[in-house]
């Protein structure tokens, strides 16, 4: 592991892990509650960019190793035809979703710094990407948006009707 990706390890896991604990702690159960419900709704989507990478990867990535990370194939299909990090995306949700429960300064101003962390490392992970995949995986940059799912839909959704046309 380089000494960059270990930087970046242990800064996200303090700023996230704290936000995290933090959250906990700050929670307030009489706040707004549609404030706490837009919150928890944020969250929730941020799941579902959690979690279906592990199912694709495992389905469509020919892992070699123990993780599901440890894919032999570049993966373009499922959610990684929408976005080309899905789970630093769900880790930005979490970010602005737990605020939103809280409503303390002290979570706002962890997530923002964990944001960060997290489209720092898809900076790090683009650079070991390219290693491994190297020109077609500069092809899937220009197709695929980073972290915007939502101009990564438009675009599929275009892409699609160019082929249909």
């Amino acid at each position: 592991m380089s000494k960059k990706t270990m930087l970046s390890s242990i800064l996200w896991t303090l700023t996230a892990g704290g936000q995290v604990v933090a959250a906990w702690f700050l929670y307030n159960p009489t706040a707004s509650s549609v404030r706490i419900n837009w919150g928890w709704v944020i969250i929730f989507i941020s799941g579902i960019f959690g979690w279906l990478p592990i199912f694709t990867f495992r389905s469509k990535g020919r892992i070699q190793g123990r993780s599901y990370i440890d894919t032999t194939a570049l993966v373009d299909t499922g959610i990684y035809q929408f976005v080309r990090h899905p789970q630093y995306l769900a880790g930005v949700l979490i970010n602005i979703g737990a605020p939103f429960i809280t409503w303390h300064w002290l979570v706002i101003l962890l997530g923002v710094l964990s944001a960060i962390m997290n489209y720092w490392n898809t900076f790090i992970e683009e650079e070991q990407n390219l290693e491994k995949f190297g020109d077609a995986y500069r092809d899937y940059q220009r197709r695929v948006p980073r972290l915007n799912f939502f101009l990564g839909l438009i675009r599929a959704i275009s892409s699609k009707e160019e082929r249909d046309g």
